[in-house]
C-alpha cells in the first residue's frame, strides 16, 4: 500500500501494534515551530510493525514485522519502505525474513549498508545487507544468546536492542534475560559480527535499550526489570564497557508496579531522559560532563499509559511521547538550560503506538 505525504522538511513516523488489516505505520509532518504532529498517511499489511529506523540519505523507512516461514511458524521479518520527499509517497519495496523467532528492535550501521534486528523470544541478533537499490536481503550473521537469570522473565536469553557507537565499530546488544551488555564488532566487509566483550550488571536488572553519549566516552543503559539507569564508561578502541553508576528512575515515595522502557539523551549531550511504564513518566536527569554520572531533576507524567517509547526532536526543543495504552502521542516543550518538560497541549491519537522516529530531509 502507498501513503501519500506532503511535502515537509521534517517527518516523523510510528510503529504499532497492529493486525495486518488495520494501520500499523503511521506519516506526520512535524512542525518545529509547536512541535505538533499531522497525521498524513498510514500503511497496513504488516502485522505488529512496533519498531522502526529511517535513513533519510536514501530515503528509507527499514520496520520489523512479524512473518511467518515456510512452515506457517512465526518468525521475524522486516520490510523496507520508501519515502519520496518530493512526490510525497511511502512505497514498500519488499519483506525479508531476519531471525527464526519474532523481533523486537531494528537499526541500522552507519554505513547505511547494514540493518541489525534483536529478538526479546528468541535471545537472538541478526546481521542482513541493505542492497543497492534499498531492499533488504537474506540474513548473513545470527548469534544466539544462552542462559538465564533470577527474574521470573529471565528463563531465558531476551535480546532487546542492537545500538552502534558513534564510529561505527562495536554494537551493544542489551540482553534483558541475562542481565549482561554484549559489544560486537562490526566485521561489514565479511559480513558478520565478531563478539568482543560482554558485562554482566546486577541480577534482575534486565537492560532493555543503550544510548551512546554524543562526544564524551560513556554510554547509558535503562533496565526494564528493576527500574534504574546505569552508566558506562566506554573504551571505543577496545569496544569495552565498565559500570559508572546505577540510578533509580522513581522517585521514592512511588511504591507501585513499573517497568522501564525507552532512553534518549539530549542533542547536547547535558540531560538524559527514561521512560516509566507504571509510573508513566519520563524520568530526567542532568549528565555530568566530567565522569558521565547523572542526577534526577523530574519526574514528568507522560499524561498516558504505558510510555514504550519517546523521541527528541532532531533540534532538542520537544519530546513526544508514545503512550501504547493511552493510543496517544504527547507532545512536551523541552527547557534547553534546565531539561525540564511542559506538555504543550498537543496529541495526536493513534491506535497502540511503540515507537517513534524522525526523519530530516534536505
Amino acid at each position: 500500500m502507498e501513503v501519500s505525504l506532503i511535502m515537509a522538511s521534517t517527518f516523523a513516523f510510528i510503529g504499532s501494534y497492529a493486525n495486518a488489516d488495520e494501520p500499523g505505520i503511521y506519516a506526520c509532518t512535524y512542525d518545529k515551530e509547536t512541535g505538533a504532529l499531522t497525521l498524513i498517511g498510514q500503511a497496513d499489511g504488516l502485522q505488529n510493525p512496533t519498531f522502526l529506523v529511517p535513513n533519510e540519505k536514501n530515503r528509507m523507512i527499514y520496520t520489523i514485522m512479524e512473518g511467518k516461514d515456510t512452515e506457517g511458524r512465526k518468525c521475524g521479518s522486516a520490510a523496507a519502505y520508501r519515502f519520496d520527499d518530493a512526490s510525497g509517497n511511502l512505497l514498500r519495496l519488499n519483506e525479508e525474513i531476519t531471525l527464526p523467532a519474532t523481533t523486537c528492535h531494528i537499526s541500522i550501521d552507519a554505513t547505511r549498508r547494514f540493518a541489525m534486528t534483536a529478538s526479546y523470544h528468541g535471545g537472538m541478533i541478526s546481521l542482513s545487507p541493505i542492497l543497492e537499490d534499498g531492499r533488504i536481503g537474506p540474513t548473513v550473521d545470527m548469534h544466539r544468546h544462552e542462559g538465564s537469570s533470577v527474574h521470573p522473565a529471565q528463563t531465558q536469553a531476551r535480546a532487546h536492542s542492537v545500538i552502534v557507537d558513534n564510529a561505527g565499530r562495536y554494537a551493544v546488544v542489551s540482553d534483558l534475560g541475562l542481565d549482561t551488555l554484549f559489544v560486537y564488532e562490526l566485521d561489514l566487509p565479511n559480513q558478520r559480527m565478531l563478539l568482543r566483550s560482554q558485562l554482566s550488571i546486577t541480577p534482575g536488572s534486565g537492560p532493555r535499550h543503550f544510548v551512546f553519549h554524543p562526544e564524551l566516552p560513556f554510554g547509558y543503559g535503562i533496565n526494564e526489570l528493576n527500574s534504574t539507569i546505569t552508566v558506562y564508561a566506554y573504551d571505543s578502541a577496545i569496544g569495552r564497557l565498565s559500570v559508572v553508576q546505577t540510578i533509580s528512575t522513581l522517585p521514592e515515595s512511588f511504591t507501585g508496579d513499573n517497568a522501564c522502557a525507552d532512553i534518549h539523551l539530549s542533542p547536547d549531550g547535558k540531560f538524559l531522559y527514561g521512560s516509566n511504564r507504571g509510573h508513566d513518566s519520563l524520568a530526567v536527569y542532568r549528565v555530568n560532563p566530567t565522569d558521565g554520572s547523572i542526577e534526577p531533576i523530574e519526574y514528568a507524567p507522560t499524561l498516558g499509559g504505558h510510555p514504550r517509547n519517546f523521541a527528541l526532536s532532531p533540534d532538542g526543543r520537544f519530546a513526544l511521547v508514545a503512550n501504547r495504552d493511552g493510543s496517544n502521542i504527547v507532545t512536551f516543550s523541552r527547557n534547553a538550560e534546565s531539561g525540564k518538560l511542559q506538555p504543550t497541549g498537543s496529541e495526536l491519537r493513534v491506535s497502540k503506538p511503540v515507537c517513534i522516529r524522525f526523519a530530516e530531509v534536505d
